[in-house]
């Protein structure tokens, strides 16, 4: 299982929290940072949030 952070699926940005969430028609699932996830979710009616990757800590 990764630990540390993780690139988001949009920006690539390395991220210790990341949301599972769909932003097209698709369903396509990503998992995106809280930047993107504020940006995808406003007035998008094909989002649909399913859930929150933390980063394990040691």
């Amino acid at each position: 299982m990764p630990r540390g952070p993780q690139p988001c699926d949009r920006c690539q940005a390395l991220a210790t929290v990341r949301y599972r969430v769909q932003v097209e028609a698709q369903g396509v699932w990503q998992l995106v940072c809280p930047g993107c996830q504020a940006q995808v979710s406003q007035d998008n009616p094909h989002y649909r949030y399913g859930g929150t990757w933390k980063a394990r800590q040691r």
